[in-house]
């Protein structure tokens, strides 16, 4: 099975936090998992850093230290991704989480989040 990281989910993981349960951080955390970050997601934290509105302990290159010690696989954005995006129904207007649904439904992925506005969307996800 695939996974692809909501950015929270992935952020949770790797910063200890209590939001986070143990089956989701063990498939995380499991290198023998085909686990993937969207670039979307480096991208979202990108902007939300450098606007101060994560309490994450780092800054990007702690990120893709993260993501090569844990083997996970950076996901570029690509044509089938968009083409689902383009017709993706409005359930949700965050840009980033709209893109991550249309990148797992493209790719037959599972979405590990806890975003509830996810889930209105038909997409498989675990959380």
């Amino acid at each position: 099975m695939k996974y692809l990281l909501d950015t929270h989910a992935f952020l949770w993981c790797f910063e200890g936090s209590n939001k986070i349960n143990e089956t989701v951080k063990n498939i995380i955390r499991d290198v023998d998992m085909q686990r993937y970050v969207s670039i979307a997601s480096l991208w979202e934290f990108s902007i939300k850093h450098s606007m101060g509105k994560l309490g994450f302990e780092g800054d990007l290159h702690r990120l893709y230290a993260i993501i090569t010690k844990h083997n996970l696989t950076i996901l570029p954005i690509s044509q089938p991704h968009l083409e689902k995006l383009i017709r993706l129904p409005f359930l949700h207007r965050d840009p980033f989480d709209r893109l991550l649904v249309a990148t797992a439904q493209a790719d037959g992925m599972t979405l590990l989040t806890a975003d509830e506005n996810i889930r209105k969307y038909d997409v498989s996800f675990l959380w």
